[in-house]
């Protein structure tokens, strides 16, 4: 019996269709990951992005547990000397809802080469209109 390697030539991609509002943050970017990697599929292979498309509607009604609207901070520094911003979880949700959902999703991918090319696939949109309804994507609930 030997080992199945899958080759470039043979990666067959699907479209997947999320609802951010039926589960926590959390849940939903262990879904999506696991989608952009292709984990989920036979034919997984490390070294080769065999990964789907997903997209992600109602963005903007994102549902977290416990506390963390208030306590969940996102940062970022300009790199130079005071150049630290903060901003809480719910300050985020205003400004750009798809930014927290991206940054989990970021998060639990493999930190490679690989990892930049898995997010250009991830569709994230704030209402329940999105712009890929030819693609006839597959809807996970």
């Amino acid at each position: 019996m030997k080992t199945y390697s899958q080759k470039a030539s043979d990666i067959q991609r699907e479209w997947y269709l999320i609802d951010a509002s039926t589960l926590p943050l959390g849940k939903l970017a262990v879904v999506i990951a696991d989608k952009l990697m292709g984990k989920s599929k036979v034919t997984y292979t490390p070294h080769i992005d065999n990964g789907d498309y997903v997209i992600v509607i109602n963005a903007k009604n994102l549902k977290v547990t416990g506390n963390k609207m208030t306590d969940k901070m996102y940062h970022h520094h300009s790199g130079f000397p005071g150049g630290l911003k903060s901003l809480k979880l719910e300050e985020v949700l205003e400004k750009d809802p798809s930014y927290a959902i991206k940054e989990a999703v970021k998060g639990m991918l493999p930190k490679n080469k690989l990892a930049a090319d898995r997010l250009t696939r991830l569709r994230i949109f704030e209402g329940t209109e999105h712009t890929h309804a030819a693609q006839n994507p597959k809807e996970i609930k």
